[in-house]
């Protein structure tokens, strides 16, 4: 359990810079009601991705080691966490309550390698549930400004 709740934070971080915590402009109030949470698909297209990108993880080469003896209490948390990051980094109604990146990353030892591997699975991921382009680019994109925060720590 050591290994796997900050590795937790690795995954979750993955999408914590998505959620839109901006101020629209009055002529852009249609594109606020269109969250990326409800781009995206909602709860349950959130919930089959996290399956889908947990279970890459675990069987990753690079990254399996994060998930060595996790009972399977452990691993039904480690998804609820997930589902509940996404959910709320993504503008939905869920609530993530854990540590912030740096915190739980401080300590591992994340490779460049290991972000790699983690950004490559979570691609992946995303093409087989057929994402569109733009809402890719805005998961690749808000990941890309946490790696400070998860490499090297």
């Amino acid at each position: 359990m050591k290994k796997f709740t900050p590795f937790l934070y690795l995954t979750l971080a993955a999408f914590a810079a998505v959620a839109p915590f901006y101020a629209a402009p009055p002529q852009a109030f249609a594109q606020q009601q269109e969250t990326l949470y409800h781009r995206l698909g909602g709860y349950d297209a959130i919930a089959a991705v996290t399956d889908d990108f947990i279970g890459r993880l675990a069987t990753d080469s690079q990254l399996k080691r994060f998930f060595a003896g996790l009972s399977v209490d452990s691993q039904k948390r480690l998804r609820q966490h997930v589902v509940d990051f996404l959910c709320s980094a993504t503008g939905g109604p869920c609530v993530y309550t854990g540590r912030d990146m740096k915190t739980a990353h401080t300590g591992l030892g994340i490779t460049e390698e290991d972000w790699n591997a983690t950004v490559n699975d979570l691609v992946a991921t995303l093409d087989k549930f057929k994402v569109p382009q733009r809402e890719k680019n805005d998961v690749l994109g808000a990941i890309s400004g946490l790696k400070g925060d998860i490499v090297g720590r």
